[in-house]
């Protein structure tokens, strides 16, 4: 997978949710290895990261060109020229390729911006936004008009800066509370945050309280990060009233609506995120290539209702690289269980002859 501008979404994987790599083809005679198989390059937003089943990072797709192989297509199987030995000049039998990996992978898109808009719901973030930027987020006067964040550029004296509307928050959702996990994790890219306050409420600075102690609860370092205070609609007598009566320092009062006090909170923004340091994620992979998979000694023999199941890393490679067509072959093959120590922990496990054993889907009737 790859990340790059060119992408917006990732609607396409939600159309299309299984993706294979092209095979590699047979060998041939004249001792000729067969053509590897062709690689399949995925490209998906920048900010995107991939999580296997288990919720565990696999990468962090979080600036244009990172890449990261996620999947690993089978390694190619030796031709029979490769066991040839004193005793046996001429074996009839090859070694099949491994199979290639499959793997569920869960992407996720987190937004990166400059700057992160946070606050309660209808407090006039998508307003705010729209005056600053030429975004065109959905305005209207209940809450919850946004439900997805929105990015928009605006321009300063420090250059182009990104702004991401964050969708409202509420009490409580730090812990899962109506959709606000879903919103948070879209600020723990920005490297400064505003919060958004409507100077119409009955208590601005409760409401200040309220969206601080969740972003706190949800994340210390993001918490810790340079934010501003802007208290919103000052086109409102409430809050040309509670401005008069303002005694707190580094407030800035705008009115999104009319546009009053917006050039100076774009100058105080730009010294914000000069003195923010550069956002990092713990585990995060710019470029990695997963480690081949590698043999474990470790068996395991469970007593089914039908017979035994015999897993480990080294015992299903091997029953996947042998041709079990092959007389020769299974004959290699039965010896490497023995060396593997496989029949002696089926005895341990009380195997009796004629009883079913099952290794990586291949199904053998013991015999010792």
């Amino acid at each position: 997978m790859k990340a790059t501008t060119d992408v917006s979404d990732l609607s396409v994987y939600k159309a299309r949710s299984r993706w294979n790599a092209e095979p590699g083809a047979d060998g041939a005679g004249g001792r000729k290895t067969g053509r590897g198989g062709g690689d399949i390059l995925l490209d998906v937003p920048v900010g995107t990261v991939v999580l296997d089943e288990k919720g565990e990072l696999v990468a962090d797709l979080d600036r244009p060109g990172a890449d990261a192989v996620v999947a690993h297509g089978g390694a190619g199987g030796r031709g029979n020229v490769h066991f040839k030995s004193s005793s046996r000049r001429a074996p009839d039998y090859a070694e099949p390729g491994f199979k290639g990996d499959e793997r569920t992978l869960v992407l996720d898109l987190k937004l990166i911006a400059d700057v992160g808009l946070v606050g309660l719901p209808n407090a006039g973030k998508s307003s705010l936004l729209s005056s600053l930027t030429a975004a065109k987020p959905k305005v209207a006067d209940y809450p919850f008009t946004t439900l997805d964040p929105e990015l928009g550029v605006a321009e300063s004296v420090g250059g182009r800066i990104v702004i991401a509307d964050i969708p409202g928050l509420i009490e409580g959702a730090a812990k899962g509370a109506g959709l606000g996990l879903r919103f948070l994790r879209h600020v723990e890219r920005t490297r400064a945050l505003v919060y958004v306050l409507d100077g119409s409420t009955e208590d601005p600075w409760a409401d200040f309280e309220t969206v601080r102690r969740e972003v706190e609860q949800f994340s210390s370092d993001l918490a810790k990060r340079p934010f501003l205070v802007v208290i919103n609609k000052l086109d409102l007598d409430a809050t040309r009233l509670l401005k008069r009566r303002n005694r707190r320092k580094g407030v800035h009062f705008i009115s999104a609506l009319t546009g009053e006090g917006l050039p100076e909170l774009m100058k105080a923004v730009v010294p914000a995120l000069a003195a923010a340091p550069e956002v990092t994620h713990p585990g995060a992979i710019q470029s990695t290539k997963l480690p081949e998979r590698a043999a474990r000694a470790g068996l395991v023999v469970e007593k089914k209702g039908w017979g035994f199941a015999v897993s480990g890393d080294r015992v299903e490679h091997l029953v996947e690289r042998t041709d079990l067509d092959s007389e020769g072959a299974v004959a290699r093959f039965q010896s490497e269980l023995d060396r593997l120590g496989v029949n002696s922990a089926l005895e341990a496990a009380g195997v009796e002859p004629g009883d079913t054993v099952r290794i990586a889907g291949a199904e053998f009737e013991y015999q010792p």
